[in-house]
């Protein structure tokens, strides 16, 4: 009798890049953690002193599969004011977090056989969620120029096919850093609408930039062909409360939660409660994150400047793209960095073919571990007479 089988299509899911080093890293002593996207700081506590007040005051139970009305409310008011995005309640769903938003969108929008494009380099989970729902992710090249990454509409539109259903797009990007600007997002919703895809717009990272503003393109195009997806995690420290939220039309909005029911029934009820409070209570501390990114990136520049060591400038985000050279994979370099320097960042293959040759370091991390991880990959790089001396770890 033969054993019955595990689903093909979950067997072929590949393996997150940045999961598989977080745990050779959690293997390791005294390593300098440069690999996770996790915010150092804690969240809020006037957000923390919400959850705990809404857990005693019953809130303990099912919430609406579309999420609480009262936070839908909130963020319906916010997404007018800081997105310059009209809706109303009915055109938001609260969601577990940015990546149950994504994946619920892909269940939604696509079916199987359906092609999305995704962006390359681009954030890990966006291939695997899109092979789960059935569909075929298409990856887009990205453009590497003087100031980092960005988008090529030219090499996207090369890439839509006869399947073609959707388009990712994420700005500010993970792991490049890349702040789309006004110009470009206003060409590729002409270029979205002229092909008849719907366009995912991924704004996790939307209160951490810091060069040029941060545009939403459903400003530009409105709801009905873009879903915009966004996270209290990076904004306000909250990647282990698993909220986030989904802006655009009703129609759409009811096809969502539908798709998201079978799979988390709805976000915490305690954390909307929490999130209620991150929109409600004072924004300081949202500042105060942004403005230490900003001196972390300027740091790690500094210090890849001073060892002649290339890079992708970042505008927004907290990471930066580094090169390594093409004499060995990323990957293989990561696990010698790792290993022998005891520094933990994310091969840039993890992110598609155009990260080859690069590795992403996080900034979610103290200066002091941005310095000490700078320096020893950069002994790693140099030659071997002159990185005798920063070989060993400290």
């Amino acid at each position: 009798m033969s054993a019955p089988r595990i689903s093909g299509r979950i067997e072929r899911l590949p393996r997150s890049g940045i999961r598989a080093v977080m745990e050779q890293a959690l293997r390791l002593p005294d390593v300098v953690r440069l690999d996770i996207g996790d915010p150092d700081f804690p969240t809020p506590a006037h957000v923390v002193e919400a959850a705990a007040k809404a857990a005693h005051d019953g809130f303990t139970h099912y919430s609406p599969g579309i999420g609480l009305e009262s936070l839908r409310a909130l963020i319906a008011d916010k997404v007018a004011e800081r997105n310059a995005v009209a809706c109303t309640p009915d055109c938001v769903a609260v969601t577990t977090g940015a990546c149950g938003g994504l994946y619920s969108a892909f269940l939604a929008l696509l079916d199987p056989g359906d092609e999305v494009l995704v962006p390359d380099p681009g954030w890990t989970t966006l291939v695997p969620m899109a092979i789960a729902a059935g569909a075929t992710p298409v990856p887009y090249r990205l453009a590497r120029g003087e100031n980092g990454f960005a988008l090529d509409l030219a090499a996207l539109e090369e890439r839509i096919g006869p399947r073609a259903r959707a388009v990712v797009v994420n700005s500010p990007g993970n792991p490049t850093g890349a702040v789309a600007s006004r110009r470009t997002l206003e060409s590729l919703v002409e270029l979205a609408e002229r092909h008849g895809l719907w366009l995912v717009s991924d704004e996790c990272y939307e209160e951490l930039v810091f060069e040029p503003p941060h545009v939403s393109p459903a400003s530009l195009a409105g709801l009905e062909r873009v879903v915009s997806v966004f996270s209290f995690s990076k904004t306000y420290a909250m990647t282990g409360w698993r909220v986030g939220y989904v802006v655009t039309g009703a129609d759409v909005v009811r096809a969502l939660v539908k798709a998201q029911e079978p799979v988390v029934s709805s976000a915490s009820t305690i954390s909307q409660k929490a999130a209620e409070a991150a929109l409600l209570g004072p924004q300081d501390a949202v500042a105060a994150m942004r403005d230490e990114y900003r001196r972390r990136r300027d740091l790690a520049l500094g210090r890849l400047d001073g060892a002649g060591i290339g890079y992708a400038r970042p505008s927004g985000a907290f990471y930066v793209m580094v090169e390594v050279g093409a004499e060995e994979s990323s990957e293989r370099f990561s696990h010698r960095l790792l290993r022998d320097r005891h520094v933990a960042v994310v091969p840039g293959s993890a992110f598609g073919e155009g990260g080859e040759g690069m590795v992403r370091l996080s900034l979610a991390a103290p200066p002091d571990a941005i310095e000490a991880g700078v320096e020893r990959l950069a002994s790693l790089l140099a030659p071997p007479s002159t990185s005798a001396r920063a070989a060993a770890p400290r």
